[in-house]
């Protein structure tokens, strides 16, 4: 059975003069006032009293008093709580009779549920690390997100190259019907330089005809013994003519087009082959992006597998990118019963036997948030003990000028102590 407040007594604490309250065992119990009365004082009072020097004022005695605070608490396993005398030393007595102190009351008093707003006014992350400590997953948790990220990053690099590798091979020229391969022009040449040779040897024989033709004329012109080596080289010579006008050379013309062609189809050749290699490249590192997808929507299925089999202290809890949040709204998209309400949860279940909460200013929530909220409370059967600006029939006890006072009911439509 969690630990409640039973019955709560202070004199000359900050604003209060003596109060005295009887809290509802469940459900809310609002303390209401106009400003500056001392509502805000008794929730002062309590965390004092129960949460040790931490939570001492730094003025707590009252201004006009000469009589030291006195402040007792009475818890429902039976422990009285006492701070009284000049240095409002603490006392803490059992059942029994017996005295403890601070570390017993540390032992079923979560330090949160006596200083909500801090919890509340902290930041996402901080609210999430809180819940995740609570249910034990932590560490999985952070070791997830950490993996996500790290493969959110490699797929944005990944996916930019493939952007970039697509661009690339897009505003390269392709040439269609070309062959893969580069053709070779060896034989081509081969055969030029055949028919060159060819065609050198053909003039070598024309030089040669025009030599004895030189030969003969210079012979002809010298001294009549010679005629019979003319009459000889006639004979040569005609010889030679003959060769020569049987002789015909070959044209390279086709073939140096034909080589001249080759050299054009390489290089459109070799551009298709850049453009193939880019398209590739693109591919590849589209097969990339889409494996670090197919990854990091593994991890994200272990990250809700793993919330999904957590005990969350509120049905609807979760934590998305390191933020807590509710019914799938993140802290500052809930309302202010929802929040009360998680920030109530979680606080419970950091110490399960401490079954009291203390609230401060909840004239922000309507009357019909506040019904909601204190049902919700009576169902979980949590404590709550709250300050409202306010002199109406939702408040459970009025504080005027530091003082209790019993609020006039018009319609029996509240219990004492909670509504």
């Amino acid at each position: 059975m969690s630990v409640k407040i039973t019955t709560f007594e202070a004199e000359n604490v900050k604003r209060i003069k003596a109060v005295q309250i009887e809290p509802a065992e469940k459900g809310l119990t609002v303390i209401g006032g106009d400003n500056g009365q001392g509502k805000t004082s008794v929730l002062d009072s309590i965390a004092w009293a129960l949460g040790g020097d931490r939570f001492r004022p730094s003025q707590p005695q009252r201004a006009e008093s000469v009589i030291p605070p006195s402040i007792k608490v009475t818890l429902s396993n039976g422990l009285i709580v006492e701070r009284n005398g000049k240095n409002s030393s603490l006392k803490v007595i059992d059942p029994s009779g017996n005295r403890g102190g601070q570390q017993l009351l540390n032992s079923f008093v979560e330090q949160l549920a006596l200083d909500l707003p801090r919890f509340m006014s902290a930041s996402g992350k901080e609210k999430a690390q809180v819940l995740l400590k609570i249910i034990g997953i932590g560490d999985q948790l952070y070791a997830l997100d950490r993996k996500e990220s790290e493969l959110y990053n490699e797929r944005l690099a990944v996916g930019r190259i493939a952007d970039q590798k697509k661009a690339t091979a897009k505003e390269l020229p392709f040439y269609e019907n070309c062959p893969d391969e580069p053709v070779s022009a060896s034989e081509l040449i081969r055969q030029q330089q055949d028919i060159l040779a060819r065609n050198g040897e053909n003039a070598r024989k024309r030089a040669r005809k025009d030599q004895i033709r030189q030969d003969l004329q210079r012979v002809m012109v010298q001294l009549a013994d010679l005629n019979a080596k003319r009459k000889q080289l006639e004979a040569d010579y005609e010889v030679a003519v003959k060769d020569a006008e049987d002789l015909h050379d070959e044209s390279t013309e086709a073939l140096e087009s034909n080589i001249k062609e080759i050299d054009q189809l390489n290089a459109k050749i070799r551009t298709n082959a850049v453009r193939l290699a880019a398209e590739r490249e693109a591919k590849n590192m589209s097969d990339q992006y889409d494996g670090l997808t197919a990854q990091i929507e593994d991890v994200r299925k272990q990250r809700l597998d793993l919330l999904d089999g957590a005990q969350m202290p509120l049905p609807g809890l979760s934590v998305e990118k390191g933020e807590l949040t509710y019914r799938g709204q993140a802290w500052d998209n809930m309302s202010s019963a929802e929040q009360l309400q998680v920030a109530t949860a979680i606080v419970r279940k950091l110490n399960p036997e401490c079954g009291f909460v203390l609230l401060d200013k909840l004239e922000q929530m309507d009357l019909n948030t506040l019904r909601e909220f204190s049902a919700w409370l009576e169902g979980e059967g949590l404590q709550a003990i709250a300050t409202r600006v306010s002199t109406g029939d939702e408040c459970s006890i009025l504080i005027v000028d530091g003082m209790s006072v019993e609020p006039q009911k018009k319609e029996p439509t509240w219990n004492r102590g909670a509504f």
